[in-house]
């Protein structure tokens, strides 16, 4: 089979070949292409007789899934598959294949890392040496003792939920299926207007799809604390950002720390987060370590490997 790796994985050209080498010994041509592109066109034309392609974060439109004719299998290092056309995939039976766990640990770090950027002012107390300031108004907070919420507690708000309960900290959980190893574990199970309302901390990780686009929206921001904050490593849709951002503004909750936008960084200088207080940004960089990489290449080639056994593996459409 003809198969095409669209975009660059976060892994040296040396260890892609190591893989290319496993699935041309087997008979199979690969191509590898070491430029990310957005361009529909160069898509499509990267695409075109391949029979299954890889990629990673990069959207791959409805356009571009038309045109590919021989397309059978796309193969995408993420966790989320909402950048893919997946209703056309469906139309064409195309199946479609995630690499789910890879950026666990790296995603969980970082929203209880926000926390503590948040908590502790981190930004101000950089900002105040630089300034030839001293530690005056920058009196910080602890998360051990505080009540954390997690919205969607599947694997990587599981693990989020482990490290903050490290902490000392409460830890309530909100998802759509429950896990018997949250007793055991100490995290307690609430409806989600009981966890805004009574949480110190609220991280979300949930995935983004119908039911969850806008899901956190202004009447659920107003449940919240006005100390609260609010963490947001998951995806951008799932919040309404620009009333978050009236939120902060008129205090409503204290801080938030935003991972994932409306859209992918570069981010418009007129996006409201942008101007709102106490908000620490940054450029979706959760699943971003080398670790992970490591891990989300790894899972990406056997997902290849096991359709070409007959034997798919992380199946998320058909």
């Amino acid at each position: 089979m003809n198969i095409s790796l669209l975009e660059p994985l976060g892994i040296t050209e040396e260890e892609v070949r190591t893989y290319a080498k496993e699935l041309e010994a087997k008979g199979h041509k690969f191509t590898y292409y070491d430029t990310k592109t957005t361009d529909p066109e160069e898509l499509a034309r990267r695409s075109a007789g391949q029979d299954i392609v890889m990629i990673a974060n990069n959207k791959y439109p409805a356009e571009v899934v038309e045109k590919a004719d021989a397309l059978k299998m796309i193969a995408v290092a993420f966790t989320g598959i909402d950048h893919v056309a997946t209703d056309v995939c469906k139309e064409k039976g195309i199946m479609i294949c995630n690499c789910a766990g890879y950026s666990n640990t790296s995603v969980s770090e970082l929203a209880v890392g926000m926390a503590i950027g948040l908590y502790r002012k981190l930004s101000e107390c950089e900002a105040a040496v630089r300034g030839g300031k001293t530690s005056a108004g920058l009196t910080g907070q602890e998360i051990g003792g505080k009540t954390v919420g997690i919205v969607g507690c599947g694997k990587i708000g599981t693990q989020a939920a482990r490290l903050f309960k490290a902490f000392g900290a409460k830890v309530l959980a909100y998802s759509r299926h429950l896990q018997e190893s949250w007793a055991a574990e100490g995290i307690e199970y609430a409806d989600l207007d009981t966890l805004l309302s009574t949480s110190d901390i609220v991280s979300v990780h949930l995935p983004l799809n119908a039911n969850t686009r806008g899901f956190l929206s202004a009447d659920k921001i107003a449940l919240m604390k006005e100390s609260a904050i609010l963490i947001n490593c998951a995806r951008g849709p799932i919040i309404d950002n620009a009333a978050l951002a009236k939120a902060l503004a008129e205090k409503k909750i204290a801080g938030a720390a935003i991972d994932v936008f409306d859209m992918e960084p570069p981010i418009p200088s007129d996006y409201p987060l942008l101007g709102a207080p106490n908000v620490l940004l940054t450029p979706h960089v959760a699943f971003l370590t080398k670790e992970a990489m490591k891990r989300r290449a790894a899972i990406e080639f056997a997902n290849v490997h096991a359709y070409l056994d007959g034997k798919p593996e992380n199946v998320c459409a058909l």
